[in-house]
């Protein structure tokens, strides 16, 4: 079992563990050795304070152990690993924590081919992490202290990487007009801010930019997709046709319609799944969703014959899914969304590009193509843990669980998670009862809080 490695690589505190100076360069060290002789590694990151420290400690790591480190600055995660498979470097590297607050930070991992790594080559290099810390000899004034850079430099920033990116998004969706619109964009304070001004700048129409003034410490903060009400707003007060909203990193987006309703990714999914089935491009008619996609959306999907999986959460998962099935779509909820052969990773911003394509081309509003989407009422109750033990072995969460479940049982769902992101267990339960929902959600969440909670 992965000790450092989550859903979505290594996430954590900055300037504590797993993310303090000397684990940082274990990284370095334990990735480049990994990766063979004389690796070339590509580094990107979001807006945190904390990004230029990290980037420099894991060069300082990786130069180390004999690799070659390029910067590409700030920059969406998907862009990095878009470079990476395009350049043929031996990875990709991306400082990011993508929706958590500022004071977080993460190291995410994509192979040469684009794609994050597998479990077990993240549990390899896991256990040369914890053996490179176990060695070293180095005290913490070698390594740098936390948030200094004065020795420990990042490399220097090739700006033509963020040009070529901006390319393949253009690329994508040729001859695609915003036809005179008026659309608010938030970039959440976060890598979308070096991105979506020059971007959205080439489709005719008003494009109204919010929160695209990164401070270092007002990432994701009452913005972005992590706050969608934020853009849903947004796009009243101004008289718009519709907002789009990225996180931290710009790896997904959600949206908001004319009449400020928030339109999630399972929307989108359902938008994308029939444009594709109604161009032949939808293999099997089969879509990957996650065990939190709402079942409103399969019942969607269903009446215009296409079959949803189910994925376990985490869009490396998702995509595992796809390339097992031969899917061509696949995404969450949260607004990861997945197009094989376009990206090999959850990618906002052609995200938003590939549903304004579909928008332009038929011609309909978001909320006309999202009308027919009937949700069952479903609500995510968090419990911040002091730990992960499995919930099947707590008797009295166990007992809430296996309640619920009965109650509900053809009418509703239950799925309990822990993130693996955060120290949170998720409590997720839809239902045709609001009140049971509300009622079974409580009493799952106080039994975890009662035994785990902090």
């Amino acid at each position: 079992m992965k000790k450092l490695f989550g859903t979505d690589g290594i996430r954590g505190a900055a300037g504590q563990f797993p993310l303090d100076p000397i684990t940082i360069h274990a990284v370095g060290l334990a990735l480049a050795h990994h990766l063979g002789d004389s690796p070339r590694v590509l580094i990107g990151q979001d807006t945190r304070e904390s990004s230029d420290w990290i980037a420099a400690a894991l060069t300082a790591g990786l130069v180390a152990a004999g690799a070659t480190v390029e910067s590409a600055g700030v920059i969406p995660t998907p862009a990095v690993a878009f470079l990476a498979r395009a350049h043929k470097f031996s990875a990709g590297v991306v400082i990011s924590a993508s929706h958590n607050p500022w004071v977080d930070n993460g190291i995410k991992l994509f192979g040469p081919d684009g794609y994050k790594l597998p479990d077990s080559t993240e549990l390899a290099i896991e256990a040369e992490i914890f053996r490179r810390i176990e060695l070293s000899s180095r005290t913490l004034s070698e390594v740098e202290g936390e948030g200094s850079a004065s020795v420990l430099v990042p490399p220097q920033v090739n700006e033509s990487d963020r040009a070529e990116y901006i390319r393949s998004l253009l690329a994508a969706v040729p001859g695609l007009s915003l036809d005179g619109q008026r659309i608010v964009i938030d970039c959440a304070n976060g890598a979308a801010s070096a991105i979506a001004p020059q971007l959205f700048a080439e489709f005719a129409g008003t494009v109204i930019l919010t929160h695209a003034s990164p401070n270092g410490r007002n990432i994701n903060e009452n913005c972005g997709a992590l706050y969608p009400t934020t853009v849903a707003a947004e796009v009243v007060q101004h008289h718009a046709a519709m907002g789009i909203t990225f996180d931290g990193d710009a790896d997904r987006a959600m949206f908001a319609d004319a009449h400020g309703n928030v339109v999630n990714g399972d929307a989108v999914l359902l938008l994308a799944a029939r444009d594709l089935a109604a161009r032949g491009l939808l293999p099997n008619s089969t879509i990957v969703a996650t065990t939190m996609s709402n079942m409103g959306l399969e019942a969607a999907l269903k009446r215009s014959g296409i079959r949803m999986l189910r994925a376990p959460v985490g869009d490396k998962y998702v995509l595992e899914e796809m390339l097992a099935t031969g899917a061509a779509l696949g995404g969450e909820q949260s607004g990861h969304i997945l197009f094989t052969g376009r990206s090999t990773t959850g990618d906002g911003l052609l995200t938003a590009l590939l549903l304004l394509d579909i928008l332009h081309r038929a011609g309909k509003t978001l909320a006309q193509l999202t009308a027919d989407l009937k949700t069952f009422p479903q609500i995510i109750v968090n419990v911040r843990v002091r730990e992960k033990r499995p919930l099947d072995h707590i008797p009295t969460v166990a007992a809430a669980i296996a309640a619920a479940e009965a109650a509900l049982a053809d009418s509703g769902r239950v799925v309990i998670r822990y993130s693996g992101t955060e120290a949170l267990a998720r409590v997720m339960i839809e239902a045709e009862s609001e009140a049971l929902m509300q009622q079974h959600a409580n009493a799952i969440a106080n039994a975890i809080r009662a035994e785990l909670g902090v």
